[in-house]
C-alpha cells in the first residue's frame, strides 16, 4: 500500500503539484477514513465531481476543434473516452493502485470493484490538478493520457452506437426489430455484472456483459452486428 510520499508517482506522470495533500486526497478512498477517523484528509469523492467536469470540458474542447462531425457522433466519441473502463485502464498504466488508500476490506474486493475505485480516483486526481495548477495543466495532462486514445477508439469502433446501427441492418434485411433480453446478473447493487443477449425474434445474435444493462446490450449488439456483417445471408 502506498504510503504518504507520492514524489515517485509525481515522476511516473511527469507533474510535480505544490500542494501535496491535494495529491494525496485523491488517493483517499471513503473506506479507508472508515479505519483512519484521525486521518487529516478528506476522502476525494469531492475531488472526483470536480475532475469529472474539468475532463469532460477538455475532451469536449479537443473534439470540437478537431473533429467536424455532427453532434450526435462528437457524444458518442466522447462517452467512449470517458468511460470508467477508460479511465480505470489509465489508472493502471500510471500505477495509481499502487497508492490507492483503502480499508482492509476494500484492498480484498473484486477486480471490478477495484477497477471502479481506480477510475473515480482518476477523476479526482484530474480535479487535484486543476485545483493546483489551473486549467491548462489539466489539459495538458488529459491531453496525454485520455485524448491520446481517441485513434485507437476509432479504430475499433467503440464510439458507434451499436444498437441503432445493428436495428438498422436488422430491419433492412429481415424486417425485425432486435429484443433485447437479461440472461443472468449477479454481484452486489454497486457491483453488478449484466449478461445481456440480442433476439432477432427466437434466433439470438449476439451476448454481451457488462456493470449496466446499456453496457451490456452494446456489447452484444457490437457482436450481433459483426455476425450480420460478416454473413451472406
Amino acid at each position: 500500500m502506498g504510503g504518504q510520499d507520492l514524489s515517485a508517482f509525481e515522476k511516473i506522470i511527469d507533474v510535480t503539484f505544490q500542494n501535496k495533500d491535494l495529491l494525496l486526497q485523491a488517493f483517499v478512498h471513503r473506506s479507508y477514513l472508515n479505519e483512519h477517523k484521525d486521518f487529516r484528509l478528506d476522502h476525494n469523492e469531492r475531488l472526483e465531481f470536480l475532475g469529472d467536469a474539468v475532463l469532460e470540458l477538455a475532451v469536449t474542447e479537443h473534439l470540437y476543434a478537431h473533429y467536424n462531425l455532427p453532434e450526435g457522433e462528437l457524444t458518442n466519441l466522447r462517452a467512449a473516452i470517458v468511460r470508467g473502463d477508460m479511465l480505470s485502464q489509465v489508472a493502471d498504466e500510471i500505477s495509481m493502485g499502487d497508492y490507492m488508500l483503502l480499508s482492509r476490506g476494500e484492498q480484498k474486493g473484486s477486480e471490478k470493484a477495484r477497477q471502479y475505485i481506480l477510475a473515480n480516483a482518476f477523476e479526482a486526481l484530474i480535479g487535484s490538478l486543476y485545483l493546483d495548477q489551473g486549467y491548462a495543466a489539466s489539459k495538458e495532462f488529459i491531453d496525454r493520457y485520455i485524448v491520446a486514445k481517441l485513434p485507437g477508439v476509432m479504430e475499433l469502433g467503440l464510439h458507434v452506437d451499436a444498437k441503432s446501427k445493428f436495428q438498422e441492418l436488422a430491419q433492412e434485411r429481415y424486417r425485425i426489430t432486435p429484443s433485447y433480453r437479461v440472461l443472468s446478473e449477479e454481484g452486489l447493487d454497486h457491483d453488478k455484472q449484466f449478461v445481456i443477449g440480442v433476439f432477432l425474434g427466437s434466433r439470438q445474435m449476439g451476448e454481451g456483459s457488462g456493470s449496466s444493462k446499456q453496457e451490456a446490450q452494446q456489447v452484444a449488439a457490437r457482436r450481433a452486428l459483426k455476425k450480420l456483417q460478416d454473413s451472406t445471408a
